[in-house]
């Protein structure tokens, strides 16, 4: 979120001349972003203080969630293609969807960074014994992409949420010059 935050200050800072209703639009996805990234540091400081991830407060975004995060990087200017083929996404283990949205929530914020403009795919497939699917894809960035510093925490991070699920997670350049993040989470 705070990246995203970033991402969005730096598009007003580098577009001073943008049309005010893009401006307006950035102006309200910084605040609503600001405003989710202190809820997620007040459930950190929870858990840190309880020792408890049960404890932190707010209900945690699953598999259901996707289609709203889908929906708010299209408000906030993302070509995003959603395309869920679960069996029975009703039955998917709690844990295995956090960790579902966690990775295409990331994914979508690498894309939004490192690929502005591209359109980005997720797809996430599977069932019961089969385990899930998770891909993030974006092709490659077209023209001169101001470079956003990253330090590929997020990457670690989705690796290290992907092994303690019981799956894995790989990620690198496709063979198009885009970028692909695919994890396989196990499920039944």
């Amino acid at each position: 979120r705070l990246t995203l935050l970033s991402v969005h200050a730096g598009a007003l800072e580098f577009r001073p001349d943008a049309p005010r209703e893009e401006v307006a639009r950035a102006a309200g996805v910084i605040r609503e972003s600001a405003h989710e990234a202190l809820q997620d540091l007040r459930e950190i400081i929870g858990v840190l203080r309880t020792g408890d991830a049960d404890d932190a407060g707010r209900p945690q975004p699953t598999l259901a969630a996707l289609d709203t995060l889908a929906a708010e990087s299209r408000q906030a200017g993302m070509k995003v293609t959603l395309d869920q083929r679960v069996t029975d996404p009703a039955a998917v283990p709690a844990s295995v969807g956090r960790t579902a949205y966690r990775i295409a929530q990331e994914g979508l914020t690498n894309a939004r960074k490192h690929a502005p403009g591209t359109e980005v795919t997720v797809s996430v497939t599977g069932g019961p014994g089969e385990g899930l699917t998770v891909t993030v894809r974006n092709p490659a960035p077209e023209g001169d992409i101001p470079r956003v510093p990253g330090a590929g925490q997020g990457l670690i991070g989705l690796t290290e949420r992907a092994t303690l699920a019981g799956g894995t997670l790989e990620h690198g350049p496709a063979p198009d010059g885009g970028f692909e993040v695919r994890a396989r989470l196990p499920w039944g």
